[in-house]
């Protein structure tokens, strides 16, 4: 892996890690799904302007299409939806470490549901990112979590799981920006209903809710999008999941930086030992 590569992947991991912090102060002062909603038509049609500015064209092949689809539901709607409602009441650290599992569910589902071989060092991080995630979520219902807001969480990475081994390779064929850009338009399309049907439109404007929902449009939404499908095309799907090992981290720092949250010793000691079991997952498929 160069150097170019690790840069784009210490960028996608601070960036992807962020957004739980932002989304924490968005939904503090707007609706979620709606915000969630506006953000994607705001990102999808500057990321589809950019594209058609650069020469890309909207005729992508059919399982681009398929991609874009899956991914607008799965990631952009369920995922990010559950997890602008969910953040209502769970900390933005919680949230970002749920979601950090995404890479061993993936391997796990593999295993399971499709009988892909697991290597012993692969084994040992599943077993590793078990016993880190029942660490911080013991130390978390004790603590008093809103249950109702985990499950939120639990039923959104699991739906960025099935999105990511979806779109493997929806990345290739070009149209990077293009891809980008449309899947969050679908995600746009399919929150609106729900939004109106269930959210009333009470904002309360103030300097953090704008700047938290500029960055959040530009930032995790459009540039760390962008960067994870040029980083996969670059060096692959598997060596780029490596990265996800950081999420954890950011995450939480982010949290506790920006909002204040409070970080336990279990919730430390979890992080690292999920940490450890998706870099070890990881490492796995490369030997």
């Amino acid at each position: 892996m160069d150097m170019k590569s690790i840069i784009m992947g210490l960028i996608f991991a601070l960036m992807w890690s962020s957004a739980f912090t932002s989304a924490r102060v968005i939904v503090e002062y707007a609706p979620p799904l709606t915000a969630l909603a506006l953000r994607f038509l705001i990102s999808g049609l500057i990321g589809v302007g950019l594209a058609s500015a650069l020469g890309q064209s909207m005729r992508l092949t059919r399982r681009q299409w398929i991609g874009v689809v899956i991914f607008g539901i799965c990631q952009n709607a369920l995922y990010l939806g559950l997890n602008f409602v969910a953040m209502q009441t769970v900390a933005a650290s919680l949230a970002a470490i749920i979601a950090s599992t995404m890479p061993l569910l993936v391997a796990l589902a593999g295993w399971l549901v499709f009988g892909t071989r697991v290597k012993p060092l692969g084994l040992a991080g599943l077993i590793a990112g078990i016993v880190g995630v029942a660490m911080i979520m013991g130390a978390r219902v004790q603590g008093g979590v809103d249950l109702f807001g985990l499950g939120l969480c639990v039923l959104g990475v699991i739906s960025l799981t099935v999105a990511t081994m979806a779109v493997l390779g929806a990345s290739s064929g070009g149209n990077v920006l293009m891809i980008v850009g449309l899947q969050m338009l679908v995600g746009s399309a399919v929150l609106w209903a729900p939004a109106l049907m269930l959210e009333d439109l009470i904002v309360t404007w103030n300097w953090q809710l704008i700047v938290a929902f500029i960055y959040t449009t530009l930032v995790p939404g459009l540039a760390a999008t962008l960067v994870w499908f040029l980083l996969v095309g670059r060096i692959g799907a598997v060596r780029a999941s490596t990265f996800h090992f950081l999420n954890p981290f950011f995450g939480v720092f982010i949290a506790a930086l920006l909002l204040n949250e409070q970080v336990g010793s279990l919730d430390i000691i979890g992080v690292a030992v999920i940490a450890a079991g998706i870099l070890a997952v990881q490492l796995s498929k490369q030997t």
